[in-house]
């Protein structure tokens, strides 16, 4: 195993603090409990929205903490749920009054552990489970569909929302309005390393894949071989269209999530293959972000995510960001 690291158990830590220092202007690093704050937080009269899970997905969540998103972020450990002590220090940090949304993937111990910091919270909190993920409908990792790349869209519309004054019940509710209309599927080319395992999560052959892949490196939907990335792109639009339906016209939102390990060049290419079928079948990207956002430590592979947009939803995906990892309009 070769990382960037000084010993196993300081990762997160480390990693942490060096975060904290590069975007110094931006948020606050708390730790004991751990998590991660925007440094004007609490914003009186604004719900404070709050996300979390276990560290190696980068930016996600820390990443977009900032104007226009999340009010705090708290991480655990690698590929490991944070503990109810986090969120509920971290709600009680950025509670400006109005209340606080928790944006909860839907995996097992993240469900348990936010249900237990809210209990110990009391009154004034809600929660939205994000859970588009359409390659699995149940797993032993989840209780259904599982929270991947499409969280980054949640937390950014409702963060536009909370940002403009929306109370806590109209945040919730567009928040599960975006999940009800977003798809998520992934492909992995190679699998990951967790630092504290020392060697990789799975194995694949030269010419093999993990076509509908977790980001945490569950099995997917079938292990096949190697193909085209327009192949690759049928496949998995095949089976988010499947369940989104979307009609002949509709306007759509394309996310391009790459795991970690390949290159812009390829995820560019991707979004160019998905471009085409998409269009092939009457659908108008509207809205497009390519990048690394939802990822798997040094994973080689991708996600395509799809939201089917309205004039709200575009509207509030346009308006202003500021975080590490998202900055626009500002």
């Amino acid at each position: 195993m070769k990382k960037l690291i000084n010993g196993v158990e300081s990762v997160l830590t480390e990693s942490l603090k060096g975060f904290g220092e590069a975007h110094a202007g931006l948020v606050k690093v708390q730790f004991e409990p751990t998590f991660v704050m925007r440094a004007d937080a609490p914003r009186r009269g604004k719900v404070g929205l709050i996300s979390g899970g276990g560290a190696g997905h980068e930016p996600l969540h820390a990443g977009f903490v900032g104007h226009g998103m999340l009010d705090a972020a708290c991480p655990g450990q690698v590929f490991t749920s944070p503990t109810p002590d986090q969120m509920l220090a971290a709600a009680q940090a950025v509670d400006g009054g109005a209340g606080v949304l928790f944006i909860v993937k839907n995996y097992a111990g993240d469900v348990m552990n936010f249900e237990m910091g809210a209990d110990m919270l009391g009154q004034g909190h809600a929660t939205v489970l994000v859970n588009d993920d359409v390659a699995v409908e149940d797993s032993t990792y989840t209780q259904g569909r599982r929270g991947v790349a499409g969280t980054v869209l949640v937390e950014k519309i409702v963060g536009a929302a909370a940002e403009a004054g929306a109370d806590l019940a109209t945040c919730k509710a567009l928040g599960e309005r975006v999940v009800a209309a977003t798809g998520s599927m992934g492909v992995a080319l190679t699998s990951c390393t967790v630092p504290a395992a020392g060697k990789p999560t799975f194995t694949l052959a030269e010419d093999e894949m993990e076509m509908g892949v977790g980001i945490h490196g569950e099995p997917g939907r079938r292990r096949v071989k190697l193909a085209s990335a327009d192949a690759i792109a049928e496949e998995m639009l095949g089976a988010i269209l499947g369940h989104l339906k979307p009609k002949a016209g509709q306007e759509v939102l394309l996310l391009v999530n790459g795991f970690g390990g390949s290159p812009l060049m390829e995820l560019y290419l991707l979004h160019h293959a998905a471009a085409k079928i998409l269009g092939g079948k009457g659908l108008k990207i509207a809205r497009s972000l390519v990048g690394n956002w939802t990822t798997s430590l040094e994973m080689a592979g991708a996600s395509l995510t799809l939201l089917l947009l309205d004039e709200e939803l575009t509207r509030l995906w346009d308006a202003p960001v500021e975080t590490a990892a998202l900055r626009w309009g500002r």
